[in-house]
C-alpha cells in the first residue's frame, strides 16, 4: 500500500473511532432512526443537485444505500441508544472485517496471504477478549444488532467493489439520497409522530453531533474508504477497521467517562499487532509469499 493511502486509511480510522462518542451526544436528544435519517439527508442535500450522478447502475446506488444506510446504520443507532456503550459498539461492529473477507473469498474469489491470516488471527484474539469479558456494556439484543449491522456493512463493501471508474465522493453523495425516506418512515412508525418538535427543541450539541456525523464521518470518511476499496483487495483494506475500536474506546473513555480496564488495553494492543501483521507481515520470515516455480 502506498504511504499516502496508508495515511488515508489511518485518517478514516480516527474519524470513525471518534464518531461513536459523537453519536452518543446526538442520541441523548434525538431518537435513533430520526437521527440516522437526518444524517443522510444532510449529507445528500443540497450536494446532490451540484454533483452529477456517477456512471454506475442504479442497483449499485440503491444496494449500498439500503445495506449501508438503512440497515447497517439503522441497527447501529438503535443499539447505541441504550443497548451498547460507544466503546463496545466501535469494537463489535468490526466484525465487518471478517464478514467482508469471508464474503470476498466465497463470492469474488479473492485470495488471502499467510501474513493476513496470521494478522487476523492475532486481532481476533483481542476481539474475543472484549466480547467475553464485557460486563454490562452490551445487552444480548445490542450484541445481535451490532453483529448483524457488521454483516450488512460487509455486503455494502462488496457492492462498492463492483463500482469501477467513478468518483468515490460523487457515488457516496448519491448513495446518501437513498436512506432518508425509508428511515424517516420507520421513525414516524416506531419512534415519534412529531419529529419537527424534537428538532425545534434540539440543542447546539445535538446539531454539532449531526454535522460531524453527516459531513465528516459519512461523506469524507466513507468517500476515502470507498476509494481504498476500489484500489486494493478487501483483505488489504478492511483490516484497518480493526483500529477503529482502539480509537473508539479511547474517545469514549475521554468524552463519556467509560472506563478502560487493563485487559481491554491488552486486547487493543493485540488488535493493533494484528493490523501491523496484515499490512506489513508479508516481509516477515515465515510469512512471505511462497516463491513461484517455473
Amino acid at each position: 500500500m502506498l504511504f499516502r493511502d496508508l495515511l488515508l486509511a489511518l485518517s478514516v480510522v480516527a474519524i470513525w473511532g471518534l464518531n461513536f462518542s459523537v453519536i452518543k451526544f446526538g442520541l441523548q436528544e434525538l431518537p435513533p432512526l430520526l437521527f440516522s435519517a437526518l444524517r443522510f439527508a444532510v449529507a445528500a442535500l443540497p450536494a446532490v443537485f451540484f454533483i452529477p450522478r456517477p456512471k454506475t447502475s442504479w442497483w449499485n446506488i440503491l444496494g449500498v444505500g439500503l445495506f449501508l444506510g438503512v440497515l447497517k446504520f439503522g441497527l447501529v443507532f438503535m443499539a447505541m441508544q441504550s443497548e451498547i456503550s460507544a466503546g463496545l459498539a466501535s469494537l463489535l461492529l468490526q466484525a465487518q472485517v471478517f464478514f467482508t473477507i469471508l464474503l470476498s473469498m466465497l463470492l469474488l474469489g479473492e485470495g488471502i496471504g499467510r501474513h493476513q491470516v496470521a494478522g487476523i488471527g492475532v486481532a481476533l484474539a483481542g476481539f474475543a477478549v472484549f466480547i467475553f469479558t464485557a460486563t454490562g456494556g452490551v445487552t444480548p439484543l445490542g450484541l445481535g444488532m451490532i453483529l448483524l449491522a457488521g454483516l450488512f456493512w460487509a455486503i455494502a463493501n462488496l457492492i462498492t467493489k463492483r463500482v469501477k471508474g467513478v468518483n468515490a465522493l460523487h457515488f457516496l453523495v448519491w448513495v446518501c439520497l437513498v436512506p432518508p425516506l425509508p428511515l424517516l418512515g420507520l421513525s414516524l412508525w416506531l419512534e415519534t409522530s412529531q419529529p419537527l418538535t424534537l428538532l425545534a427543541n434540539a440543542s447546539l450539541d445535538a446539531w454539532l453531533s449531526l454535522g460531524f456525523v453527516s459531513y465528516i464521518s459519512t461523506l469524507l470518511a466513507f468517500a476515502w474508504w470507498g476509494k481504498l476499496l476500489l484500489n486494493y483487495p478487501a483483505a488489504t483494506v478492511t483490516p484497518f477497521a480493526l483500529l477503529v475500536p482502539v480509537v473508539g474506546i479511547a474517545c469514549s473513555a475521554w468524552l463519556l467517562g467509560e472506563q478502560l480496564q487493563s485487559h481491554e488495553l491488552y486486547a487493543a494492543m493485540a488488535i493493533m499487532a494484528g493490523l501491523v501483521l496484515c499490512v506489513f507481515g508479508k516481509n516477515l520470515p515465515g510469512l512471505r509469499p511462497a516463491p513461484q516455480l517455473n
